[in-house]
């Protein structure tokens, strides 16, 4: 018998990977992993680890998570230690634990290595803070989309109100109707908003606006998935501590050697 490790690749700076998450890529007999993972990771594979590709595109899921899991179990009763590879952490919109479950009732060996979460990692680099003291007590990390049927699940009238800072994942494609259901939950729809597209990368991009506006501003720039939606008042901070950024555009004005 075998052994699966599900992984949290991190965010996408291949330095914000787990010490522990890049031994389990080291050791690996097999890799499966997914779209949104730095793909420079997999270079620490052993000579010989056999990586399969299960990633899956928005509106198009070639791989079944059912195929998926029936995989990990497959190579695990084959004797492989397999590291199952996830953007940012496994159990944070990532179907870590539903892949755990199936491990479960199959008696495989596993374990689970958490990763640095987009939602958190994302905004400390264009600058906002999800807390801070003087602007944000509380946070809550949201999926903007949902199962077909099941779009009445998000409690968008206890979250407009009885949290400060509300952090989106997949809600690119429901920009207007999060801010619609926010402003008419009673948020302020001059409360700042960020949109942040493949946050921690050297293409990060990051816009801001409001409630009211971020919708507009966001088709102007042509922003589209993966990005992160963070809504509150930290949004402001972004004007003072920025820095990824700018440490990005250093980079492209340095001369050109050679």
């Amino acid at each position: 018998m075998g052994k699966v490790f599900i992984v949290g690749a991190g965010p996408g700076d291949i330095d914000l990977i787990t010490v522990k998450g890049l031994n389990c890529i080291k050791t690996a007999d097999v890799i499966l992993y997914d779209r949104l993972i730095n793909k420079e990771l997999l270079l620490h594979a052993k000579k010989g680890a056999e990586l399969i590709f299960v990633g899956k595109i928005p509106g198009f899921h070639q791989n079944k998570q059912e195929i998926i899991n029936q995989q990990l179990v497959e190579f695990a009763k084959r004797g492989k230690m397999v590291t199952r590879l996830k953007g940012g952490d496994p159990f944070i919109f990532g179907r870590g634990a539903e892949e755990a479950q199936t491990l479960a009732k199959h008696k495989i060996p596993f374990e689970i290595v958490p990763g640095i979460t987009s939602g958190i990692a994302a905004p400390a680099y264009a600058g906002i803070p999800v807390t801070h003291r003087d602007f944000s007590s509380s946070f809550a990390i949201i999926t903007g989309h949902t199962r077909p049927g099941n779009d009445d699940t998000i409690q968008w009238k206890y979250l407009a109100l009885g949290v400060d800072t509300l952090v989106i994942y997949m809600g690119v494609g429901q920009l207007a109707n999060i801010c619609h259901q926010l402003i008419g939950a009673g948020r302020s729809p001059h409360t700042p908003v960020a949109m942040i597209y493949w946050g921690t990368t050297n293409i990060q991009k990051t816009i801001t606006g409001t409630l009211a506006t971020i919708n507009e501003i966001a088709i102007d720039e042509k922003m589209k998935n993966p990005s992160m939606i963070i809504i509150g008042e930290v949004v402001r901070l972004r004007d003072n501590i920025q820095w990824f950024e700018q440490t990005l555009q250093s980079y492209d004005q340095l001369p050109v050697i050679g």
